[in-house]
This record gives structure tokens, sequence and C-alpha cells, in this order.
């Protein structure tokens, strides 16, 4: 009987707004266990700087800083697609709205950015197509998005001095301003340990961590 109704009336406008939310939760979501993962990696990351600075090796001090400066970058990128997310939460359910009334439903070329956008991040790929197949099927947009990664915006991209003097303020944030610009450095540098501190990961280890969350 469901089939035939939707075959003559064409989908139910209420399962779609249904489905389209949950899919948009479920993005959510996985954004916010990235985000948590991220926060964990940055604590244990600290830990290790600070362990590598009590012995006075500026060499993974820098590796580690530099590791700590694109977890905050992909950090900070996850909460800028997070508001991506909302924007298109709040347009879909404007859509649907405006369908209750007018009684169409009409594409909007607003979501359709933002999703291309979305969909091109990798911790978002796979559920990110569900949602854009979902509002093809709700006539919210005209054609399924893909993956491609042509045309991405290259504006976030940091000039290598940019981002040496970020790891510099890393290391002098992280060790109270004894570690700083490399050859301006001591030998040996007295750091606080953490109260607890656990056994140190080996660094190729936590690289390994850290490529993995980034890729």
């Amino acid at each position: 009987m469901e089939a035939i109704k939707r075959a003559i009336y064409g989908p139910d406008p209420e399962e779609q707004m249904r489905k389209c939310n949950s899919l948009l939760r479920k993005n959510e979501r996985q954004l916010d266990r990235h985000l948590g993962s991220l926060t964990g990696l940055e604590s244990k990351t600290k830990s290790m700087i600070k362990q590598a600075a009590k012995r006075g090796d500026l060499s993974s001090a820098r590796i580690l800083a530099k590791e700590l400066y694109n977890v905050r970058q992909q950090r900070t990128r996850l909460y800028k697609s997070k508001a991506q997310l909302a924007s298109v939460g709040m347009q879909v359910k404007e859509t649907f709205a405006v369908r209750k009334i007018q009684g169409s439903m009409k594409s909007s070329t607003g979501v359709m950015k933002e999703v291309n956008s979305l969909v091109r991040l990798p911790e978002l790929t796979g559920t990110m197509q569900e949602l854009s197949k979902e509002l093809m099927k709700a006539g919210i947009l005209d054609e399924m998005v893909t993956d491609t990664l042509d045309n991405i915006d290259e504006s976030d991209d940091i000039a290598e001095a940019e981002a040496d003097a970020e790891v510099d303020a890393i290391l002098s944030e992280i060790t109270g301003g004894k570690l700083g610009q490399a050859g301006q450095v001591p030998e040996s540098v007295p750091v606080e340990e953490p109260e607890e501190v656990e056994e140190e990961p080996d660094l190729e280890d936590m690289r390994e961590r850290l490529r993995a969350l980034q890729s």
C-alpha cells in the first residue's frame, strides 16, 4: 500500500525530512568523534614535547610541535565544517517549511555549495554521500554531489615561514617560553612534568596516529 501511495503521490515529505535530519545528526556525530580524538592526541603530544624539552632534544620537540600545529589546523577545519553542517541543517529545515506552504520543493544552491564542500572532507565522505542522495531524492539538490577534489580552495594553505613561526610559538607556549626559535635554545631545559606521565609513546607511532587522523 505504501509503495502504491508513493507511486501516486510521491515520497512522503515528513519521512524525507526525518531521514535528512537523521543523516545530519549522523554527520555531526562523526565530526564530534574526530574532534574528540584530536583533543586526546593534542594532550599526548603536549606531554611528549615537554619530555623532549626536558631531555634537551630540540629536534624531536620541533617535530612534535609541527605535528601539534597540524592537529590544531585540522581541528579548526573541523569546527568550520561543523558550522557549515549546521547551516545545511537550517536551510534544509527552511526548504521543507516552504514546501508545506507552497506545496512544491525548490532546489537550493546554498545547500548545494555547502554539501559540495563537506563531501570533500575525508572524515565525512561516506556519510555526506548518504545525505546528498537523500537531499537529491527530496528535490533539494538538483544533482548528486561527488567527492571530487577539483577546484579545492587553497587559500587556507599557510606559507612555510608562517608555519615555522607557529611552531616556535607552540614550543614557547608549552615550555613556558624556555624553548622557541632554533639556534636560541639552551642545551637542557627544565620543564615541569605532568602530574601523571604515561609511558612515553614511540615518536614514529605518534606521527602515524597523527597522519591517520589527517588522512
